[in-house]
Parts: C-alpha cells; structure tokens; sequence
C-alpha cells in the first residue's frame, strides 16, 4: 500500500501533515470507527481523502450543503481525482450514471446529502458498490444538543447496518461532551477513537468592543486591516447591503453575501472576495461553512452570535495561515439585552406551534386525518400575510416542525434547467463552423447529453462550466445567447421553497405528542444564547480561556492578546530576560514574525521588543529575513 505521506505530496502537494491528522489517518486505516474534532481550517476533508485514495474502492462522505459538496468535487477533480456528488440537480438517469461511473470508472468518492439515504434507489446502487470508508462532515447535526440539528441525520445510522465492517469517520469542528456522545450512540459507532484537538486558536485575538457608534467604528477598524481580507458578519439580509453600501461610500471595496441571493450572485460575490477583487465581505451566516481561505486577517461580528459553537465556527475563518489575526464583536451597550429579547420573542411557543400547524393544513385544504403525498410550492411570505403571521417566529416554527419530521421543509429547492436544441444535427455543424467562439458549449452539450437534439433534458450547468474551465455565469450567458438565436430551447433552474406534509392531519394530537421536545428545544436555545452573552460581558477572565472551556477544555495560561489580556497588561513588568525567553518560544510556535507581530502577541512595548529581539540576533540565536520577519536559528 502507498504511503499516507506519497498520497498527500502526489495529490496535495505538502510534504508533512498537520495537527492530528496523521493519528486520525492511521485510525481509520487500521478499520476503527473513528470521531475527530478539528477547529476549523483544520484540513478534516484530508483525515478521510487520503485513506480513501490508499485502499481500493469508494467512499461515501456524507454532507450537509451542495454548496460544500460541489467545492470538494472541484477540489479533487483538479487533483486528477474522479469524484461525484448526488445533488438534487441529478435526475434519475443522471445518478444512474453517476453509479455506474462509480462502479466501473475508477471513482474513488461519493458525495451525497443525509436526505439521500431515505431514497430506495440510492441505498440499493451504494450496496452495489466495494466501499472502503465513510466520513460524516459536520457530525454534530446529529444531535439535538448541536448547534445545526438536522434531523435527516439521525438516518445515518442505516450506514452502519449496511456495511457493518466498514470504518466509519465522523468530523466536526465545534462539539461539547454531550454532542460527541450522541455522534457515537446515534451512529451505532463500535467503541469509537476520538481525537479531540484543542479549541485554542493561539494566533486569534479575541476582543469585545462596546461602542456608541458602531458604524464609525467599523469604518476605522477596516481602514486599518485593508491589506488582507475580512468578513463582517451581520444577522439579517438586509443589512448585508445596507453595510456594504455605507462601507462602499468611505472608499471600502466591500461584496454581500446571504442566503436569498441567486447562485450566480453569490458565485460573483464570492469570487470578487476570494480573488482580493474586493477584500470585505459583508455576510449572514450563510457564508459560514465550506469558505476556504487562509489570509482572513479579521472577522467582525456586528451583533451578539446565537452560540459560541457558532461563533467559534465563523471566528475560526480567520488566521487559518498561522499570522496572527483578529476577531471582534461590536454591541452597543443594550446588545446584550436586546438579543436576548428578540431571541425570546421569535421562539414560538406550543399555541403558536398549533396555530401554524393548522394553518398550513388549511392553507393546502388538507382535512383530518388526511394528508398529501407530494412536495407543495410554498410561498412564505404570502402565507404569513394570508393568516397575518410574524414572518421569522413562523420561519422558527416550521423549522422545528421539520425537526420533529411532522413536515419536510426545503426553503430553497432547486428546480432543474432544461435544454433542447431547436435546429437539427446539420443546422448544427453549419452553426458552430461559422461561430467558433460557441464551438466548444455546443460540442459538450452533445457529448454530455444524449437525445439533446430531440427531447428536452435536464443539464447541470455547474458540470459544464467546470469541464470548459469557464464560471457558470460565463456558460449561462452563452446559453442565452444561444437561445436568443433560435439554436436551442433554454429554461434556467429557478429557487422555491417546498412543503412535504410526513404525517396525517391531526391538529391538537401531532403537537401535543412532542410538545416536551419543543419546550426543550426552546431551552437550549435560550442556554446558548445565555452562554454567549455570559462571554460578552465576562471582562475579567481571558476570552481564550472563556470559549475552550465551554467545550470543557481547561486552558492553562491566558492568551495575552485578547481585550481583557490587554487590559491586564500581563507582560508589562517582564524582565527581559523572560521577554527574551517568551520571544523564542513564540518563534518556535510560529516560525516567523515580524516585530509588530511578536509585540502584539506578547503585549510588550514596541521598544522592549526590539531591544531584546537585538540582543537574541548578536547571540546568534535568532535570525531575520528579506521580509523582516524574525526566525529560530536550528
């Protein structure tokens, strides 16, 4: 067998693993079931990548977002990695190809979502399959006690009943006790390994900032980090571009980001960012997972997060390149008081689960003890104005509903585009002969999609675009010109939201049965919530300290470079044989830095860092650079 370490220099090009990656590989290699807890930036998609591609045979990695799914397929294909994903833009006939690749093509992964386990069709093609692993990204979905519960992983544990000797890898970032025990027991993991790495973000400074002008202080806190990257995060859409326009308007290049944007919008405004065409990035939450950049310089949160597991998450964006970063919050001095309000007032309480229940059976005239038996378009807006409903409280409730599998709730399902061509085979050489610049479109439309010239037929633009190196925006353009020429038939996939009623009718009966589970889950959420305000207004205790040990982790030393490390001032008095003794040890950590660097990390002045960092250069200990960054002589 080829060595862990060939596979990452031949595929990933580095040399060493980092971390624990290393230990996890050989876990699961060795046929354990394995549980690893890497902070984000970690590298968790390599834990199972390269056993994966070490041992004969697929493996299935099951993940919670296209969005995630279609990024990790890129990644390997450009790594000359044969990779699919099982996204709800695949028809019937297409995912019948896609295992028939898998089973014939040299595949070596399969990405699919937990809703796909439910399918017949798809859990008799994976039992055809020689599968050699199964990772889990964002293993603590399958737990209540998480902070993203999603229900359709509680299906998993099928996984373990069909292929029983099969090792099973489940990741995640941000678990306590209680959820890494749910990942085990809900999993029907076989005394699992678990590798559990420190929270602790050593090159992350974590600040709290109370201001009475959170805009002007903003503004001045960009200005100072415009030469890297950073993302503000905000929790709504509409703010998104209302702080987007203000940071525009004092000459900060700045893209938005939220859930409600088309693809193409938010493939645009991710590009711009990730290619430093506009280093700000003003964002819901929705532009959390799957981002995989490693020079974010700082995150700012403009309002209290709902969990620390959540900020943990989107704080962990920053300094994923070792550099020392930053990540604040600034609330105005009533934050705390207004999240915790507006969080108590958009829980829905039991009569108001009831209330949206009924109406939403009445809203599709579904009698007692009736149901449907088919996905209904769902138009939010028009049925909250219809029963005069607050619109984020229903939002609540039906998400909470589909946890509970009384519906199925898809806010954003994705319709599929369908393309025929207008004009016969003849027409068609005729056409590209004389327009070379559409030649290559027409020609893999015909290769990819057999009976395109006939019928009309489902296409994956993100495919196509990928196979012609181009962005989707730039292959659907072209298609509508094509389209406008009369040389084919082009409807795009549009977003609707979707309701799946799972349970007959029964108004008072269906809620009274788990109205103990929402009361719970109304709790947790208010537990959390408290937890993160605790956080905030904690100004005695180093904010490093503060986040691990809601993990249950024990920090020994303080940071030194969070705000109330800084209030401290606990390296002032250092003599400077210590400073000298904390610079080389920090160096060791971090290989290089610069001097505002090491004074920033070691909260000294900016004199005595210099004086003693002299004094370790005569001595031969130390050495610096063309970038003036200061290095451990070995």
């Amino acid at each position: 067998m080829i060595s862990s370490e060939d596979i990452l220099l031949k595929y990933w090009k580095h040399k060493s693993f980092r971390l624990q990656q290393k230990q996890i590989i050989e876990s699961v290699l060795e046929g354990n079931d394995t549980i690893a807890l890497l902070p984000t930036g970690g590298g968790k998609s390599v834990c199972y990548q390269v056993p994966a591609m070490q041992k004969k045979g697929v493996c299935i990695v099951i993940s919670p977002l296209i969005a995630l799914m279609k990024d990790q397929v890129t990644s390997l294909q450009t790594k000359d990695i044969k990779a699919v994903a099982l996204t709800s833009e695949l028809n019937i006939e297409d995912t019948i190809i896609a295992f028939d690749n898998l089973q014939f093509g040299n595949y070596k992964f399969v990405y699919l979502s937990p809703e796909k386990l439910q399918s017949p069709l798809i859990l008799e093609k994976l039992k055809q399959l020689s599968i050699n692993l199964i990772a889990i990204d964002e293993a603590h979905c399958i737990s209540t006690w998480g902070h993203d519960f999603r229900p359709s992983y509680l299906k998993l544990k099928i996984l373990k009943e069909l292929f029983s000797k099969i090792p099973i890898l489940a990741l995640t970032a941000t678990a306590t006790t209680q959820v890494i025990e749910d990942i085990r027991s809900e999993i029907n993991l076989k005394e699992p390994t678990i590798f559990k790495s420190s929270f602790y973000r050593k090159n992350i400074a974590y600040h709290v900032l109370k201001t009475e002008d959170t805009l002007t202080t903003l503004v001045n806190l960009l200005k100072k980090h415009q030469t890297k990257p950073s993302i503000i995060f905000v929790n709504t859409r509409k703010k998104t571009q209302q702080i987007q326009l203000l940071l525009q308007k004092k000459g900060l290049q700045s893209s938005y980001y939220h859930g409600g944007l088309s693809n193409i919008e938010k493939e645009k405004a991710y590009n711009d960012w990730f290619l430093e065409k506009k280093k700000i990035m003003v964002a819901t939450n929705a532009f959390g997972m799957g981002i995989d950049k490693n020079n974010v310089a700082i995150i700012i949160h403009l309002h209290i997060p709902l969990s620390i597991e959540n900020y943990m998450q989107e704080s962990g964006r920053a300094g994923r390149d070792n550099c020392l970063s930053n990540a604040l919050i600034l609330i105005h001095t009533a934050s705390a008081v207004t999240t915790k309000n507006t969080l108590q007032k958009n829980l829905p309480d039991i009569p108001f689960f009831k209330l949206v229940y009924k109406n939403i059976n009445n809203y599709f005239q579904i009698s007692l003890g009736e149901t449907l038996n088919h996905s209904q378009p769902f138009d939010l807006h028009a049925f909250c104005a219809h029963f005069k409903l607050p619109i984020l409280k229903t939002i609540h409730a039906l998400q909470m509903l589909e946890n509970l599998e009384i519906i199925s709730y898809q806010q954003h399902a994705n319709s599929q585009s369908i393309l025929k061509f207008k004009i016969g085979a003849n027409e068609i050489l005729s056409y590209t002969n004389a327009y070379s610049q559409y030649q290559k479109v027409i020609k893999l439309l015909l290769r990819s999609y057999g009976g395109i010239i006939n019928n009309p037929t489902t296409i994956n633009e993100t495919y196509l675009a990928s196979k012609l190196d181009i962005s989707k925006k730039q292959l659907q353009t072209t298609l509508e010109i094509l389209k406008k020429e009369n040389i084919i038939v082009y409807k795009k996939a549009i977003q609707t939201a979707l309701i799946t009623f799972l349970v007959p009718r029964d108004d008072n009966r269906t809620i009274y049965a788990v109205q103990h589970k929402i009361t719970a889950a109304n709790q947790r959420k208010i537990d959390k919530v408290n937890a993160m305000i605790n956080y905030v207004k904690d100004e005695s205790t180093c904010r490093s300290k503060q986040l691990v040990s809601y993990f249950g982790e024990a920090l020994k030393n303080d940071c030194g470079i969070c705000d109330v490390c800084k209030k401290k001032g606990l390296q002032k008095t250092l003599s400077f044989d210590e400073l000298a003794l904390k610079i080389t040890s920090l160096l060791k950590a971090h290989k290089a830095l610069n001097s505002k660097e090491i004074s920033i990390h070691l909260n000294t002045t900016k004199e005595n860092t210099l004086i003693v960092l002299q004094m370790l250069l005569e001595k031969n200990i130390i050495s610096l650079n063309s970038q003036h960054q200061f290095s451990i002589i070995l």
